[in-house]
């Protein structure tokens, strides 16, 4: 991978980034309702009460300058003070963001390496029953809401078998716990979340990598490695995977950014304190600080999920390399 390769990736992320920031602070512009009326809820406040609340939260000044105001505090790590919490938007998301990872990184895990060998196997054994199986078991967990799948969980895991929480991420009387006590908590806590994002996850990626292997192991470099005597197995492992992995890699890095903080139907099914949950609560409030300061979150996750797909694919791809 070239040198000027990696810094043509980087200068279009940048950009990328600055777009977002622009649309980022606008979007919330947009919105019907006025923030004011969330923050005054006393009818018989004084006008001049409510235009000191304006003037405390800034929302007197033009758009540009509060805009130019929003930019140098961003450099600076100052995302704004959030209206409902009345504490820096920067605190309240880094409270929740480890929630939030700790949940997706799980689920990504065992979706990938399920989804992946999954696709595998049935692209191996294409036509078989193995492969009807595997398709059928994908479309399906692929096709369930996810929202839907997470109330089947509780109701037969945690409300029939009694094996699970409903709810929360730690028991109240662990909270001041710590070490492994603690750890095993959160553990059995997560369980049901993290299965019930993976197991939709799985699908997507176990009929991807089925179809893309299917297309790769039809191509004239496979039959000819074949041909010199190469055993399957080796073909499998050498040629094929690497060049099916490719369109992986996007994937999983597109769906490892989003779903960061895009799990809101699993977090707030199980009442998980993670972003997802966060955002649905600063949408409810009109807390336009901390939606940005969401957004934002999740613009520089994608981003720099593509970016750094973008780099792999420099490793993957011997195209790429020259």
């Amino acid at each position: 991978m070239s040198r000027s390769y990696f810094l043509r990736k980087l200068f279009f992320a940048l950009i990328t980034v600055s777009a977002i920031l622009v649309i980022n602070y606008f979007l919330f512009r947009v919105m019907p309702g006025d923030p004011v009326s969330m923050l005054v809820r006393n009818p018989k406040m004084s006008p001049e009460a409510v235009q000191k609340v304006r003037e405390l939260f800034g929302l007197n000044k033009p758009w540009y300058e509060q805009f130019t105001i929003y930019i140098i505090n961003l450099l600076k790590g100052d995302m704004g003070i959030s209206f409902i919490y009345r504490k820096p938007v920067s605190d309240i998301i880094v409270e929740r963001l480890a929630a939030s990872l700790a949940l997706t990184i799980i689920a990504e895990l065992i979706a990938i390496g399920i989804g992946l060998f999954l696709g595998i196997i049935a692209a191996w054994k294409r036509g078989k029953r193995v492969d009807m199986l595997s398709m059928g078991f994908s479309l399906i967990t692929y096709a369930m809401p996810t929202f839907w799948l997470g109330v089947l969980m509780i109701a037969l895991f945690s409300v029939n078998l009694r094996l699970f929480p409903t709810s929360g991420m730690i028991s109240p009387e662990y909270v001041f716990t710590k070490g492994l006590i603690r750890l095993k908590n959160i553990g059995w806590h997560i369980f049901l979340p993290a299965i019930t994002l993976s197991l939709v996850l799985i699908g997507e990626y176990m009929l991807v990598m089925r179809s893309t292997l299917i297309e790769v192991l039809t191509e004239d470099y496979i039959v000819t490695a074949e041909a010199k005597g190469m055993d399957k197995k080796s073909v499998l492992k050498r040629h094929a995977l690497p060049n099916a992995m490719i369109p992986m890699v996007t994937l999983i890095s597109m769906n490892l950014g989003f779903t960061i903080t895009g799990a809101l139907q699993v977090e707030t099914v199980f009442s998980w304190p993670g972003l997802g949950r966060l955002m649905y609560d600063a949408l409810q409030a009109r807390d336009y600080p901390l939606l940005q300061g969401i957004f934002l979150i999740i613009s520089l996750c994608v981003v720099g999920a593509n970016f750094i797909s973008d780099i792999m694919y420099g490793y993957l791809d011997p195209r790429v390399k020259s």
